[in-house]
């Protein structure tokens, strides 16, 4: 019988607990041992008796942790400027790595990692679920066997809200920079819809473990909290096959307007359109004929983690790194993600206040919620018309 896959858990508090409820409680949990959890306050993990019922020791940093033991996988759900240096950290003891999304904040960081890993002769897998979905994967081998004929465009609309909590919830929430001058870039394109953005990029990517780079066009950013960065955000971008994207996103919209991520892409031959949720995505071709794939969702969102636990597990035998590598969504496939973020950043695109005559103030059970009348429904007429949108605020 195999041995457990070692894993040790960088985060255990926010989303690094959906791996620990993941290893605890699902069966295949059960060919994977958690040998350390690094949190320099794991009193935020709503599992740390448990953990502690297992025995599982913890540390308050990654470099305690390596200092007498081992992995073979290391997941890193630490905060987004920690990425590149607990990933680079644990390649160079040995780990292959499943970082959460973003890869980083910045192509730099990207690109050490990248250079970490080869010197390593690991892997490293970047936390975008979707990319890990079957019914993904198996779309994305459509595209690139040309069914559908050349892309032409894509969009994609996320609207969840997002309460004053959210951004009070750490102290790099919205924030662009640490305090040590690292770059977070937290915005909902880089962190909560990060997925949707990278999910067209992925699509559209020349091979399987590659997504489409970008060149900004127009963007229009906007905030109606008191951060750094950005809550809304409408943007298009061009890929090197001449198809354009738009991307849509806000929090800054009232609880009854959320709406699940929304993607439709247009080829030459057929369309794409996935309204989000449980429903599938639908391809139409010209002739009339009709293939749905299963929702992104239906997979499970750890799916990630245990692709990435058989692929570290001792006597594997599969490729590490580079072209053809395993996980499909690694260092290279999350890149152009961030180098639209920072493109963002260097733009001096400055975000739009919203007028305060349009501020509404509800009180959800996750706390206050910030929101702009009339925001949601300029989205969906945008994300209708493949246009960016006109925002509340823009008539003066």
């Amino acid at each position: 019988m195999d041995e457990p896959v070692r894993v040790v858990l960088v985060g255990i508090g926010g989303y690094g607990e959906v791996y620990l409820s993941a290893l605890l409680d699902e069966p295949r949990g059960a060919g994977c041992r958690i040998v350390g959890a690094v949190d320099p306050r794991p009193e935020g993990c709503r599992r740390l008796a448990e953990l502690n019922g297992l025995g599982v020791p913890l540390f308050s940093s990654l470099e305690a942790f390596y200092e007498d033991r081992e992995a073979e996988l290391a997941v890193v759900s630490s905060p987004i400027h920690l990425h590149a240096d607990h990933t680079c950290l644990a390649l160079d003891h040995g780990s292959h790595v499943l970082v959460e999304k973003p890869a980083a904040a910045v192509t730099a960081d990207v690109d050490r990692m990248i250079r970490a890993r080869d010197r390593a002769g690991r892997f490293v897998a970047v936390g975008f679920q979707w990319s890990f979905a079957r019914s993904v994967l198996a779309l994305k081998k459509d595209i690139l066997a040309g069914r559908f004929g050349r892309p032409l465009e894509g969009r994609s609309l996320t609207l969840w809200p997002r309460t004053e909590s959210y951004y009070g919830r750490n102290d790099w929430a919205g924030r662009k920079r640490d305090a040590s001058g690292r770059w977070i870039l937290d915005s909902p394109a880089s962190n909560a819809m990060a997925h949707h953005l990278h999910n067209l990029l992925f699509l559209l990517g020349d091979a399987m473990d590659r997504s489409a780079g970008s060149d900004l066009v127009s963007a229009r950013l906007a905030r109606v909290n008191d951060i750094e960065t950005f809550d809304t955000v409408a943007a298009r971008l061009a890929i090197p096959s001449g198809a354009e994207l738009l991307f849509l996103a806000s929090h800054s919209i009232a609880p009854e307007e959320a709406g699940e991520p929304w993607f439709h892409l247009e080829f030459e031959d057929a369309t794409l359109d996935c309204p989000g949720g449980m429903a599938p995505m639908t391809v139409v071709h010209g002739d009339g004929r009709v293939r749905k794939y299963p929702a992104p969702d239906a997979s499970s969102q750890v799916r990630k983690l245990w692709v990435c636990a058989e692929a570290a597990r001792p006597g594997a035998g599969r490729k590490a790194a580079g072209p053809g590598a395993i996980p499909p969504c690694g260092l290279e496939a999350a890149r152009p993600h961030a180098a639209f973020v920072q493109a963002l950043e260097t733009s001096g695109i400055a975000p739009l206040a919203f007028p305060p005559s349009r501020l509404r103030l509800s009180e959800t059970p996750e706390g206050r919620l910030r929101w702009v009348q009339g925001l949601a429904a300029a989205m969906v007429t945008a994300f209708t018309l493949g246009e960016i949108p006109f925002l509340p605020g823009d008539e003066g």
